[in-house]
């Protein structure tokens, strides 16, 4: 009996199945042409204008975690660029601190002045690129960001530190006018560190410029003393708009502060340079004042 009942319901179904195979009205009976066209795969990219609480130089996705740059943050992308030719034929991301990744850093150095609104090596700025992490670039990106931060007052560029502090504000156009960012006049404190000080106020070191050492290695490099020290006088002779000669020597004394190793190895090649008055107070700006500022001692 189970076996005729269950005859009887297995023949019912057919025939609903077969009475289904009919074309419903207004359908042509084509499924396969109805389907929409799946959307392409996209490959995640960070955006310019978005800023980080993680300076790390390598974009993971897992801490990617934007932020508005009117709040609290270390780092802020200014551009996103893409890695071509050799480099992008890579099979890994070039490292950051790398010989390969010069070319890079140097157009993340143009963007970034023109970011700023200046030399971002005449405050207390600094710039990294950070590329796509290598699970990433396995999977096909080829992206990286241009990274600018800000750096302590102590610590920073005047301390040879190269470590992001917190800002709640964005950097674009901050160099465009007298900023509290900016290089100026200072005093060494007991730990040999340069801090701010008014110009009018008694100081013995003004930041005059930037020198653009050779490209060599850093130990080689931060070993000539003599000749960045040569080199600075240049800086601050054409800032003072005193003569270059066999006096100048006799005008000025000189300090500068080298870019840390780990910047140096992305490729920043600028010394910072500083007039220093030998000991004497100074309560004026050396800034174009001649010979009238910079006597022969």
């Amino acid at each position: 009996m189970r076996r005729q009942v269950t005859a009887a319901v297995t023949a019912a179904f057919v025939m609903v199945v077969v009475a289904g195979c009919g074309t419903p009205a207004g359908t042509d009976g084509d499924l396969s042409d109805d389907w929409r066209p799946m959307a392409q795969a996209q490959q995640f990219a960070p955006e310019a204008g978005e800023c980080h609480v993680i300076a790390d130089p390598t974009a993971y996705l897992t801490s990617y975690a934007p932020v508005d740059c009117a709040k609290t943050h270390l780092v802020e992308t200014f551009h996103v660029g893409t890695f071509t030719g050799a480099l992008a034929a890579r099979t890994t991301p070039p490292p950051v601190e790398s010989a390969t990744m010069r070319s890079t850093f140097a157009d993340c150095d143009t963007r970034a002045k023109q970011f700023v609104g200046g030399d971002w090596r005449t405050a207390r700025l600094s710039v990294q690129v950070a590329p796509t992490s290598p699970a990433g670039w396995k999977g096909g990106a080829r992206w990286y960001r241009c990274d600018i931060f800000e750096l302590d007052e102590v610590n920073g560029p005047n301390g040879e530190s190269d470590a992001a502090i917190q800002r709640t504000d964005s950097l674009r156009g901050a160099l465009a006018s007298r900023s509290p960012l900016t290089l100026g006049c200072m005093n060494e404190d007991k730990w040999g560190m340069l801090r701010t000080a008014g110009c009018t106020a008694g100081h013995q070191f003004e930041f005059v410029g930037i020198w653009t050492a050779p490209d060599r290695s850093w130990a080689d490099a931060a070993r000539d003393e003599a000749a960045i020290h040569t080199a600075c006088r240049a800086v601050i002779a054409r800032y003072a708009k005193v003569p270059v000669d066999g006096k100048l020597p006799y005008r000025t004394g000189t300090a500068y502060r080298f870019p840390s190793r780990p910047l140096w190895e992305r490729g920043d090649r600028g010394v910072r340079c500083y007039y220093w008055s030998s000991g004497t107070t100074v309560k004026r700006s050396i800034a174009g004042g001649g010979t009238a500022v910079l006597p022969i001692r």
